[in-house]
């Protein structure tokens, strides 16, 4: 069995020692290549020449960050939508996922173990017994995402975040919340929620201020708690959505409190859900931060939301 090995040198939960000790134990199950990613979407290029080269799997040691990118090399590959029987998941090599970043949502998701160690041994079993689930993924007009989108609000949320981590600040719980609660005191959609959902043939729902989509849930982790704004969202069904119509002061404090202390579904007139979707969109009157999968990706106006079910193979 063929494997490449796709590193983020800067995974926030490993060393270099620790690096090596991966790799050893890789070896002794498959025929193991090792690439480090160089720069932004350095993962996409070595996932894609890891699908045209016939690799078996693709493994990577990074954050959610890194698994993205990899999704995204593997489903852009040539053979991904080739015309032949079968489905992307049949035609791709596996993905399999060592948790190295902060937060790791996707391979907890998947029920992965946090600790990069414990997930290596979840790894090596289940690449020594042949042991794979197939998965659905999310598809943002043309980029891919595993577990969640949005725009507005967390979007904003995630670019305060990469903001204060360019100046030297350290990923927390903590820090999401206050970069959370600021971005609601500065929000400027107050008063005009500028977003619509629209669906094929139905009523739009208008008057939104953020748009938040799940591919599984939990939607994200504050340390060991699972946030959850669509508690049923799952890989095997189609997209889930959570919306909020207004972030008015008391309601969104009111939000971000459950979200702090209870990590439970918000609830009240202000929230919108939608439950096992495949296809929709979401129009904005005036530019809106995006993000997929955690990662601030600029601003959008219009971004289609498609689910495509058995799309991947993973390892777990």
């Amino acid at each position: 069995m063929r494997a490449l090995l796709v590193v983020n040198p800067r995974a926030t939960t490993t060393s270099e020692r620790s690096r090596d000790v991966l790799v050893r134990a890789l070896h002794s199950a498959v025929d193991l290549t090792v690439r480090y990613t160089e720069r932004r979407g350095h993962a996409t290029a070595l996932a894609r020449d890891a699908a045209t080269d016939g690799f078996d799997v693709v493994v990577t040691l990074g954050g959610d960050g890194t698994v993205n990118e990899a999704v995204n090399g593997l489903l852009t590959a040539p053979s991904a939508f080739a015309d032949r029987p079968g489905t992307p998941a049949d035609r791709l090599p596996a993905l399999a996922v060592v948790p190295g970043g902060s937060t790791n949502v996707f391979a907890r998701a998947l029920g992965l173990p946090r600790d990069w160690v414990d997930g290596t041994g979840v790894i090596l079993d289940g690449l020594r017994d042949g042991r794979y689930r197939v998965i659905g993924l999310g598809r943002a007009d043309d980029r891919w995402f595993t577990f969640t989108a949005g725009l507005g609000w967390d979007a904003a949320t995630i670019r305060r975040v990469e903001q204060a981590r360019l100046r030297g600040r350290t990923s927390t719980p903590f820090l999401y919340l206050r970069a959370m609660s600021g971005q609601l005191l500065a929000g400027a959609d107050r008063r005009n929620p500028p977003l619509t959902l629209e669906y094929p043939g139905e009523t739009p729902d208008t008057g939104l201020s953020t748009v938040i989509v799940q591919n599984t849930a939990p939607w994200t982790y504050l340390g060991d708690r699972a946030v959850h704004l669509n508690p049923d969202a799952s890989f095997d069904l189609g997209l889930d959505i959570a919306a909020l119509r207004r972030l008015t002061i008391p309601s969104s404090a009111r939000t971000v409190t459950e979200l702090a202390w209870r990590a439970d579904d918000p609830r009240g007139k202000q929230v919108l859900r939608r439950h096992d979707v495949a296809e929709f969109t979401v129009v904005a009157s005036r530019p809106q931060p995006f993000q997929l999968d955690g990662d601030y990706l600029g601003e959008r106006q219009k971004v289609h939301f498609v689910s495509v079910p058995s799309a991947l193979r993973v390892v777990c």
